[in-house]
């Protein structure tokens, strides 16, 4: 694969131009995965050399957050974290997000009817935080469109106002470098651009907790996990950890060599390799006549395309379809070919 930064990693049958939606997963993860398969098949469970390799996601993740491991919590969902964020909310509060943002980020606030939930244009969010907002929950990048936000606008706004912030950067952390630590909580889906199986997800959090409460603490979330396994947990993790459910093992397991491949290669070299093929195709979308949203994002969205969606999978080019937007989304795998193959397609369509 010329000009793809993923060696002999990735394989795939088709041209696959739809991370957005779902990553495909290297053949070290693959290979991960049937490991733990045959030892839970043939009864060679380990379980304390897993949960080791799951320790060792959790650091791997907190590098490329340019966090401390003891802010980092896991669980399985987006919105499951960020459920969490949501329950430590006093009655009342404003919670400020931006129009159209994902369900899993949003919802979870709209479901509490004692608070209030505001929207504003994504351009326009730090603008609208205003004194008596309690938080500012906001994606670094916007799965519809690929617009990225202005996150250091938001957070300037919100430490004015005394709000606290949420960034969900599942479209983003992979190929855009973010200090998660600039932030009072970030949420992140791995399974998309980190590589990652799904199930597993990440929250960052101050290190003094932000004031969640450890809503869904079980015996996983005590500070000697081993010790607490019946009756009432005597000490909760005093770390992030406190946070946690227990980890699904086998995306977990996955999730170890996905994050190691990504450290390997590098946000910032991904994220330039990312831009150049979406740039690519946006200038050669724009010359069919086509308008495609403006920005330096991985992701590509063009909007009033989307019926092109069914002809492109006919000719084995996977994209998706959100908003009525045809949605392109560019990560390491990919190649100069891939978006020629597009734009091709695209042409004769």
């Amino acid at each position: 694969m010329e000009n793809s930064l993923s060696g002999a990693e990735f394989a795939p049958k088709t041209t696959y131009l739809d991370t957005a939606s779902h990553g495909l997963l290297p053949a070290r993860t693959a290979d991960a995965l049937r490991e733990a398969v045959d030892e839970t098949v043939d009864g060679r469970i380990d379980m304390t050399r897993w949960f080791a390799v799951v320790e060792e996601a959790r650091a791997r993740f907190a590098r490329l957050a340019r966090v401390a491991p003891g802010r980092v919590a896991l669980g399985s969902a987006v919105a499951q974290q960020v459920a969490l964020v949501a329950g430590s909310l006093p009655s009342g509060a404003e919670v400020l997000v931006a129009d159209g943002d994902f369900s899993s980020l949003v919802n979870p606030f709209a479901v509490r009817p004692d608070l209030k939930l505001r929207t504003a244009p994504l351009e326009e969010l730090p603008d609208a935080v205003r004194p008596g907002t309690a938080l500012v929950a906001v994606s670094a990048v916007q799965s519809a469109d690929g617009r990225t936000a202005d996150l250091a606008a938001v957070a300037a706004a919100a430490r004015e106002h005394g709000a606290r912030t949420l960034v969900d950067t599942t479209q983003a952390t992979g190929w855009l470098p973010l200090d998660h630590g600039a932030f009072d909580y970030t949420v992140c889906g791995a399974y998309k651009w980190l590589v990652a199986p799904r199930g597993v997800c990440f929250l960052t959090v101050p290190e003094d907790g932000g004031g969640l409460a450890p809503l869904q603490a079980g015996w996983i979330a005590g500070e000697s996990p081993w010790e607490s396994c019946y009756g009432v947990v005597g000490e909760l993790a005093r770390s992030a950890r406190r946070f946690d459910t227990a980890p699904a093992f086998l995306p977990y397991l996955g999730a170890e060599r996905s994050l190691a491949l990504i450290e390997e290669v590098g946000p910032e070299t991904i994220g330039a390799h990312d831009r150049a093929l979406a740039a690519r195709f946006r200038t050669g979308v724009a010359e069919l006549g086509h308008r495609p949203v403006p920005g330096d994002s991985a992701i590509v969205a063009v909007p009033g395309l989307g019926d092109a969606a069914t002809a492109l999978k006919e000719a084995g080019v996977e994209v998706s379809v959100r908003a009525g937007n045809l949605r392109a989304a560019f990560h390491l795998y990919n190649t100069v070919e891939d978006v020629d193959r597009l734009l091709a397609v695209l042409a004769g369509a």
